[in-house]
């Protein structure tokens, strides 16, 4: 197998890994209770930015951006899971 070729794949599998793992951590927050959402935009510059938003009943919101798509849903459910911790441990202030 070339080289090239070979790169190529390599680099398709991680393509894919990441899709996958984008389309996992919004499924594990919807079933933590958040409603989510995803859009990419194009700025001046032509560059593509995605922009997710995680939510809940009760009033807990918060707003990721990024140039990649695995990136915003990677940081969404950093930040879930340290809201949770923090409740678990009686650290939540509001």
């Amino acid at each position: 197998m070339s080289k090239a070729k070979e790169s190529f794949q390599i680099i398709q599998k991680m393509v894919s890994t990441a899709n996958a793992s984008w389309a996992i951590i919004a499924d594990n927050l919807s079933k933590a209770g958040w409603s989510w959402g995803c859009v990419a935009i194009v700025d001046r510059e032509g560059r593509t930015i995605f922009v997710a938003d995680a939510h809940r009943d009760d009033g807990k919101r918060f707003v990721v951006r990024s140039d990649e798509k695995p990136a915003v849903f990677l940081e969404l459910e950093r930040i879930t899971h340290e809201l949770a911790v923090s409740v678990l441990l009686g650290d939540d202030k509001n």
